[in-house]
C-alpha cells in the first residue's frame, strides 16, 4: 500500500462510521419512567446525599473508581512532537482504548491548552475529582517531571506519567532478567543510556532501585556524554553527569556490558557493538528503527542479547505489558499513589511471568511450538492473558504493604478470577488468529474477486502480511478496481475463462472428470464447470497451486458449498462436514454449531459437530468447554427428541477428555450460577461455556442470527469444519471486516492442515 492511501485508510478509520475511537455507553437500565427517575431526578438525590455525608461513597455510587483520565496538552506527541491539544486527541482516546481493551478501565481523554506548569497543574488538580486515576500523556521534558512530581504530592489518586514509567518498568524487567541469562550483577555492570529525555531518566532511576550503581552509569544525549563541567545542564541531566573525561558513545561503549536506546535510528555501529563487554546485552528500543537493526546486531555478535520496541522481532519493550495491570491494581485498591514499591513490584511479575511456562494459546499466536526463557524471550508477549492476574495483584498488594491502599483486598484468589472474568478473550481472540496468521502468510484463492469489497479485503490481508491473494476473475474488471483502490503490490490474477489458461483448465477438467467420471459428469460438464471460479479455485487448493479458498461473496451458501464438496471433499474419518459459528458477545467468544450445513443431524451425527468443533476451538488457542442445547434440562422436559442427550453420553463414554454435559436448556448452559444451584452434578459447573451444540440447524441458525442482530455482536462464519483443505464460505454480502476475520481462519486452518498432512 503506498504513503497516500496508507493515510487514506488510517483518516477513514478514525471518521468512520462516527468520528472517534472511543464513545460512552450507560450501565444501567433506561427504558422506562422509573428507570429516568432513579436515574436522575429525584432518584439521583439519594446517592448524592450519601457521598455528602461520606465522600469515600462516591466510589459505592459512581463509575469513579474504574474511571481514569488519559491527560495531555500536546508538547511531546509520539513522534510528531509539540503539535497541540486538539492534535493529540486521536493518540489519547487511543490510549484510552488499550486501556479498555486489555484491563477493562474506563477512559475520558482531556486534551489541555496549557504550556504554563502552574496552569496545567492547577487544571488537572481542578477536575481530578471526576477520576479514580490520571494518566499523564505526551508532555515534553523537562517539565513533565515537574507536573507529575507535584501531582503525586498534591492528589489522592494515582498519577503516573507514562512515558517515563512505563518503558522504565518494562524495559526494568527485560534486563533483570538479561542479566540473569548472561549470569552477571546489575550492581557490577556498566551501563550506557543513549538519551536523556523523560524515559531515559525514568529508566535509569528504576534500575538504581534495582541496584545499579551511579559511577557505572554514562548518559548520552544528542551533544554526546553528558558531563559534570558541561553548562545548562537540567536538575535530571545532572543528576546522571559524570566526572569521566568521555564525550562520545563510541568511548562509552567500549567494554560496556548494557546498552540502553532510547534515542533515534542506526546510532550504534557494528564497530561500536563489537567493542562491548563478552555477551552483550542491548536495548535498541527506538520507534520505528532502533539504535542498531535487530538483524545488524545478531550478525555482528552472536553473544548479544537483543531486545527492541518492534513487535517483529524477538522481547518487545512495549508498554502496553504494564500501564493496563498497573492502573488497574492501583484502582482495585483505591490507592492514593502509584508509588515506587508499586513500580518494582510491577517489574518483578512482569519479569517473574516469563518464567513460567507459557500458554499453548500464546505459543499458537505467535507461532512457536513452545516459547520458554531465553534470549528471546525475556519478557512476556503482549498478548499473553495472564497479565491482568498477575501484575494487577502484585501491585495491589505493594499498594496495601506500602500503606497507600484504602480499600485492601481480603480474598485474593477471589480478586484473581475477577480479574480473569473482566475481559473475555473476543478482544484478544482476533488479535491471536492474526499474529499466528503473520506468522507463516498462505496462499489463499479469492474467488469472488470482481467485487470491489472482497478487493478491499484482500488488500487489507495482503497488506497486513495475514495471507498470499490470489485473485480469480475478468483481469481487466480486477485491475481497474484495485487502482481505484491504489494498491500497489504483486498479487495474482487469474481469470479461467480467458484463453490464457485454457491448458490448466483442460488438466484441471481431465482431473475432475476421472474423479467424478461414475458419478454422472462428463468430460464436457468438467470443462465447463472448470471455467467457473469456485471450481477452478477449489481445484487450485485441490492440486497444491493454493493453500486455502474464501467464496460465497454473491452466491447463496448451498451454491458455495456444492464445488468444494465435489473438489476437494472431507478430511480422512470425517463421516460429515458441518459448521460453527463464533460470535463475539459482551460474555466473550462463543461457538455454535452446527449452523449452515446439517438440517437434521442424527446423535452420532452432533457427537461429531461436537468433536470437529472442539477442534476448531482449539485452533482458536482455547480450551472448548461445550454445552448441548435443547428445550429441556437432562431430560426434565418428555417431549420432543433426544439425540442431544443421547450425543453427550456417547461422548462422555468414547471422548472423556471432552468437557461437554447436557441436554442443557441455554439459559443453564450460560448462566453458572443458575446451573451450579440446580444442577451441581453437571461436568459444567464452575467452568465457563464457550461453545453450544444444538440439535438441528435450524434452532442453532435462527440462535447466531438472533445474537448477532440483537446484541451486535460481531460472527466469524459459518466456518467450515471437516474439510480436507481449508476452504471457506463468506456470508452473502459480508463486510470488508468479515471477510478479513476469514480470511485469518482461511490461513490458520491452512497452516493445521499442512502440519496434518506433511
Amino acid at each position: 500500500m503506498n504513503t497516500e492511501s496508507k493515510r487514506k485508510d488510517a483518516l477513514l478509520y478514525h471518521s468512520e462510521p462516527v468520528p472517534g475511537k472511543i464513545k460512552v455507553v450507560p450501565t444501567k437500565k433506561y427504558a422506562t419512567q422509573r428507570d429516568l427517575s432513579l436515574a436522575y431526578s429525584p432518584g439521583v438525590a439519594e446517592p448524592c446525599l450519601e457521598i455528602a455525608k461520606n465522600v469515600e461513597d462516591v466510589y459505592k455510587y459512581t463509575a469513579k473508581g474504574n474511571l481514569v483520565a488519559v491527560i495531555s496538552n500536546g508538547t511531546a506527541v509520539l513522534g510528531l512532537g509539540d503539535i497541540g491539544p486538539e492534535a493529540s486527541k486521536p493518540v489519547m482516546e487511543g490510549k484510552g482504548l488499550l486501556f479498555k481493551i486489555f484491563a477493562d478501565i474506563d477512559v475520558f481523554d482531556i486534551e489541555v491548552d496549557a504550556t504554563d506548569i502552574d496552569l496545567f497543574i492547577n487544571t488537572v488538580k481542578a477536575i481530578a475529582p471526576t477520576f479514580g486515576g490520571i494518566n499523564l500523556e505526551d508532555i515534553k521534558a523537562p517539565e513533565s517531571f515537574e507536573i507529575e512530581r507535584r501531582l503525586i504530592e498534591e492528589l489522592d489518586i494515582p498519577v503516573m506519567h507514562d512515558d517515563q514509567h512505563g518503558t522504565a518498568i518494562i524495559s526494568c524487567a527485560a534486563l533483570i532478567n538479561a542479566l540473569e541469562l548472561v549470569n552477571k550483577k546489575i550492581e557490577e555492570v556498566r551501563i550506557v543510556i543513549n538519551g536523556a529525555g523523560a524515559a531515559a531518566i525514568s529508566c535509569t532511576r528504576l534500575y538504581q532501585s534495582f541496584g545499579a550503581r551511579k559511577e557505572n552509569i554514562l548518559m548520552a544525549d544528542s551533544k554526546g556524554i553528558i558531563r559534570s563541567s558541561r553548562a545548562g545542564l537540567t536538575a535530571e541531566k545532572k543528576e546522571f553527569a559524570t566526572d569521566l573525561e568521555i564525550d562520545t558513545l563510541e568511548e562509552a561503549l567500549k567494554g560496556a556490558d548494557v546498552f540502553i536506546g532510547l534515542s533515534v535510528a542506526d546510532v550504534m555501529t557494528p564497530e561500536m557493538l563489537l567493542s562491548m563487554s563478552e555477551n552483550p546485552i542491548v536495548f535498541a528500543m527506538a520507534n520505528p528503527n532502533p539504535e542498531i537493526a535487530y538483524e545488524l546486531a545478531i550478525a555482528t555478535r552472536e553473544d548479544v542479547l537483543m531486545a527492541t520496541g518492534r513487535s517483529d522481532h524477538p522481547n518487545q519493550v512495549n508498554n502496553v505489558l504494564g500501564f493496563p495491570f498497573i492502573f488497574r491494581g492501583a484502582l482495585d485498591v483505591r490507592a492514593t499513589k502509584i508509588n515506587e514499591a508499586m513500580k518494582i513490584a510491577a517489574v518483578k511479575a512482569i519479569a517473574d511471568l516469563a518464567k513460567l511456562p507459557v500458554p499453548e494459546q500464546v505459543n499458537v499466536a505467535y507461532g512457536h511450538k513452545k516459547l520458554h526463557f531465553g534470549k528471546e524471550y525475556i519478557i512476556p508477549k503482549p498478548l499473553d492473558p495472564r497479565l491482568i492476574s498477575v501484575v494487577s495483584p502484585a501491585v495491589a498488594k505493594a499498594a496495601i504493604a506500602s500503606g497507600v491502599a484504602k480499600a485492601p483486598i481480603q480474598d485474593w484468589e477471589a480478586y484473581e478470577n475477577q480479574l480473569n472474568n473482566r475481559l473475555g478473550l473476543d478482544n484478544k481472540l482476533m488479535r491471536f488468529l492474526i499474529t499466528r496468521a503473520k506468522r507463516d502468510p498462505k496462499r489463499v484463492v479469492f474467488a469472488d474477486a470482481e467485487h470491489f469489497n472482497v478487493l478491499k479485503a484482500a488488500q487489507i490481508v495482503y497488506d497486513e502480511g495475514i495471507a498470499k491473494p490470489i485473485l480469480l476473475g475478468n483481469k481487466a474488471v480486477i485491475e481497474g478496481i484495485l487502482k481505484e483502490l491504489e494498491f500497489e503490490g504483486k498479487i495474482d490474477i487469474v481469470d479461467p475463462k480467458s484463453d490464457k489458461n485454457a491448458e490448466l483448465v483442460e488438466a484441471y477438467a481431465e482431473k475432475f472428470w476421472h474423479s467424478r467420471e461414475r458419478k454422472g459428469i462428463t468430460l464436457f460438464d468438467a470443462r465447463k464447470l472448470m471455467r467457473e471460479r469456485d471450481y477452478f479455485g477449489a481445484m487450485m487448493v485441490s492440486e497444491g497451486s493454493a493453500d486455502a479458498l474464501v467464496t460465497g461473496y454473491s452466491k447463496n451458501y448451498p451454491t458455495a458449498l456444492v464445488p468444494m464438496f465435489e473438489v476437494i471433499g472431507k478430511a480422512e474419518g470425517v463421516e460429515r462436514v458441518s459448521s460453527t459459528n463464533l460470535m463475539l458477545t459482551e460474555r466473550g467468544p462463543l461457538f455454535l454449531a452446527d449452523t449452515a450445513i446439517n438440517p437434521h443431524p442424527t446423535k452420532m451425527q452432533i457427537a461429531e459437530i461436537a468433536l470437529q468443533t472442539a477442534k476448531m476451538v482449539r485452533m482458536f488457542g482455547m480450551e472448548p468447554i461445550m454445552a448441548g442445547v435443547s428445550h429441556s434440562n437432562f431430560g426434565s422436559a418428555k417431549v420432543g427428541n433426544s439425540d442431544i442427550a443421547e450425543a453427550v453420553k456417547y461422548l462422555h463414554e468414547n471422548h472423556p477428555d471432552i468437557i461437554i454435559d447436557g441436554e442443557l436448556q441455554a439459559d443453564f448452559a450460560l448462566n453458572a450460577t443458575m446451573l451450579k444451584e440446580r444442577f451441581p452434578f453437571s461436568k459444567l459447573t464452575d467452568k465457563k461455556v464457550n461453545t453450544l451444540i444444538f440439535p438441528n440447524l435450524v434452532s442453532a441458525n435462527i440462535t447466531y442470527k438472533m445474537i448477532k442482530e440483537l446484541n451486535k455482536s460481531d460472527s466469524i462464519g459459518p466456518i467450515t469444519l471437516g474439510m480436507k483443505k481449508s476452504c471457506h464460505i463468506f456470508q452473502l454480502g459480508a463486510s470488508v471486516e468479515e471477510m478479513v476475520n476469514m480470511t485469518v481462519v482461511a490461513v490458520v486452518d491452512a497452516q493445521v492442515k499442512s502440519k496434518q498432512n506433511s
